[in-house]
């Protein structure tokens, strides 16, 4: 299989192996040889445990080397392919800053941004009814209040997380605020230092290449509807089964909150 590596300078042609990512309601990487259907459950499939026994996306098959895990995944591409330095750099405290932000995005920004695309966008799909005004309000609460986190701590007065170029750890933090866009809602909207920094980094990579690459983000509540009527048709167990789990997913939120 033949990729592209978008560097500073353009794209550039790589060989590399297989990837799957998901499609459906959540869990969109479009640089992916594979696409499986969360929605319709297939990441638990035999086929795909194969793969990973985990039963998650995203996960890469490199010749006989298996990673799964979003973080490693984008660290191993860094360094297998030698991207320019600003990605992953080498200089020790350029690099710490990188890995201190992807630790910290783990129990801040991703899962407070992708609570919010669960109640606004995948709620009232699952439901049949909005979530309710009060949840939804903490939700968003919550996640200002990591926003503040991001932008005083990590952010600071700096172009980009890591210094005066991009790295790995804007580009997880982009995608991670990019996500509840797609059901309606700006996290972002008000605050301008961030606002010029989202800027900033969808200049960086390419916003023709931003945008195409997070089209299924951004039309997920769309997609979410269509997948869902059409599981009833065709896999009403299915639907039931995902209904039933996406009511213990919800009921565990509202007591972590």
């Amino acid at each position: 299989m033949q990729r592209e590596r978008v560097t500073a300078g353009g794209r550039e042609p790589q060989e590399g192996g297989s990837g799957w990512a998901g499609s459906g309601s959540w869990g969109f990487q479009r640089a992916a040889d594979s696409w499986v259907s969360l929605c319709a459950g297939e990441q638990h499939s035999e086929e795909f445990r194969k793969v990973n026994p985990l039963g998650k996306v995203p996960v890469i098959k490199d010749g006989e080397f298996t990673l799964c895990e979003s973080l490693a995944i984008l660290k191993y591409l860094a360094c297998k392919y030698k991207t320019p330095d600003h990605w992953y750099p080498a200089e020790l405290q350029r690099h710490a800053r990188v890995d201190e932000y992807l630790a910290w995005q783990h129990t801040a920004l991703r899962p407070l941004a992708g609570k919010i695309f669960m109640m606004k966008g995948l709620f009232p799909a699952m439901m049949g009814a909005p979530c309710p005004e009060d949840k939804m309000t903490e939700a968003q609460d919550e996640l200002a209040q990591a926003l503040k986190s991001f932008q005083e701590k990590f952010l600071q007065e700096r172009p980009y997380i890591a210094g005066s170029e991009i790295s790995l750890a804007d580009l997880v933090a982009i995608v991670d605020l990019t996500q509840p866009l797609g059901v309606g809602y700006d996290p972002l909207e008000g605050l301008s230092a961030l606002t010029a920094w989202r800027d900033r980094v969808k200049t960086a990579v390419d916003r023709d290449l931003f945008d195409k690459t997070h089209e299924g983000v951004l039309t997920a509540q769309v997609s979410s509807l269509d997948t869902l009527k059409s599981l009833s048709q065709s896999q009403p167990e299915t639907l039931a089964a995902l209904k039933t789990n996406f009511m213990k997913y919800s009921s565990k939120m509202a007591k972590s909150s």
